[in-house]
């Protein structure tokens, strides 16, 4: 059963069973994200992160647009201190809570994808664009530089050279060219990469919910994302499953010396 979708001003979030759609809701400004925008992104993530029925989340754009990125409105009136202090710092805090989520995440790149978009979409683990989108990092021909990991987190996922090409020298690739240098999974013709989405998660939500997670942390690891967090979390799992922790526990509460048996 779909539960009734809610309107997070610029975000939408619907849950349906096992999947949740994640929908950026501002398409009179093509999705640019404002501060407004970027704060409910990590409020929603949150959410995301807490509901233990939630296995996979598409993410995906309302309108013409995946995402144009920042609002230029929104960051164009910042001071450099402000700039950097709150509008790249709290995007990058945005950001890392979808690229971290613990469940499988999908973007479906249904409109354009260019700077902050594109950074929005190498958040995710599998990318579907339809075929008529455009993918680029177009900020320096604005005077200013990617600043949500776009020579990041987009270096370590699609390699430097492509990034160089986007970042560097303004180019602006099809879905087809972007399929070509890995920056998207799949393509599809125009108005079909939800549905597509769609058969991937229901398939992915029969797939053992730990595990997946699990295999999704370690991947992060692997590519330089939340290392230490990843290894803390892991180790929690497994020191939390031991006896040794309910002995250590109990022996707490009974002010005694616990008898350790490391297992």
């Amino acid at each position: 059963m779909t539960e009734k979708a809610e309107d997070c001003h610029t975000i939408t979030l619907d849950v349906d069973g096992a999947i949740a759609t994640l929908t950026f809701s501002r398409p009179a400004k093509l999705n640019a994200f404002d501060e407004l925008m970027v704060e409910q992104l990590a409020a929603t993530c949150r959410r995301i992160e807490r509901d233990t029925t939630i296995r996979v989340v598409i993410v995906t754009g309302r309108g013409k647009a995946f995402s144009a990125g920042g609002d230029i409105d929104a960051w164009g009136a910042n001071t450099p201190v402000e700039f950097g202090r709150f509008w790249l710092r709290e995007g990058h805090t945005a950001f890392d809570a979808l690229a971290r989520l613990r469940q499988p995440v999908i973007a479906v790149l249904n409109g354009h994808a260019l700077g902050g978009g594109l950074e929005l979409a190498a958040l995710a683990d599998m990318r579907i664009a339809e075929s008529h989108v455009k993918i680029g990092l177009p900020e320096t021909g604005l005077g200013i530089i990617p600043g949500w990991s776009g020579t990041q987190r987009a270096v370590r996922r699609f390699g430097s050279q492509i990034v160089r090409q986007m970042a560097v020298f303004g180019e602006i690739l099809s879905a087809a060219e972007a399929h070509t240098f890995g920056i998207v999974d799949r393509v599809v013709p125009t108005g079909e990469g939800m549905t597509l989405a769609r058969a991937i998660a229901e398939r992915t939500a029969l797939r053992a919910p730990l595990a997946t997670e699990l295999a999704k942390m370690l991947v992060n690891a692997a590519e330089g994302e939340e290392r230490e967090r990843v290894l803390e979390s892991i180790a929690g799992i497994v020191a939390a499953g031991t006896e040794d922790l309910k002995e250590g526990t109990a022996a707490f509460r009974e002010k005694r010396k616990p008898d350790f048996k490391g297992r």
